[in-house]
């Protein structure tokens, strides 16, 4: 019997391997991601460049009230209080494991550094913690993107498969974020003309 259940096992690591090569899309490869675990803790780093200057990827990073509309994995967003450069962000996020969905509500604490640095840590909701620092850095007529993450879900998310999964999905959300930065430039741009 335990070559039946090791079998059973590895046909699901296939399908949600598939599922996490299928949800990246072709035109992210080069949005470098990396998961690592320290105990309970994930670990998320991302860098990428956008040909974008830092207030055009500023403007996106930040429009939490519209987020949902162009982040697939966001399934709603609003910020529910403001004072200077700090908000309160309710969201709630997704992360689609083969056939199962893990929905996430939390109310993030946002501090800004206009167009330099973005810091975000859950205040309420699943997570049992949460952190996320971005960086932009002007680079030319670029914009380079980098985000350092560190969460513990009260929910299990199993190691190599996860992970591939977490990685799968990070990197479409910021080609997601990469797709509104060029969407929203090029439409400015035809507006001057």
């Amino acid at each position: 019997m335990p070559n039946a259940a090791h079998s059973f096992l590895f046909a699901i690591a296939l399908v949600m391997l598939s599922a996490a090569a299928r949800a990246v899309p072709p035109d992210s490869r080069d949005i470098a991601v990396a998961i690592h675990r320290d105990g309970d803790a994930i670990e998320v780093d991302v860098d990428l460049l956008v040909k974008a200057t830092p207030e055009e990827v500023w403007s996106v990073l930040t429009d939490y009230d519209h987020m949902e509309k162009f982040v697939s994995n966001v399934a709603m967003s609003r910020i529910v209080r403001r004072a200077a450069e700090k908000l309160e962000v309710a969201q709630t996020s997704r992360l689609e494991l083969a056939f199962l969905e893990l929905k996430f509500n939390n109310v993030r604490e946002v501090e800004l550094v206009p167009l330099q640095e973005i810091r975000s840590k859950v205040v309420q909701g699943d997570m049992k913690a949460s952190s996320f620092t971005t960086h932009l850095v002007a680079k030319g007529n670029a914009t380079r993107i980098t985000n350092h993450g560190r969460f513990i879900t009260d929910r299990w998310i199993p190691p190599l498969i996860g992970d591939a999964v977490l990685e799968a999905q990070t990197r479409k959300q910021f080609a997601e974020f990469r797709a509104e930065i060029l969407r929203r430039k090029e439409l400015g741009a035809s507006n001057t003309r």
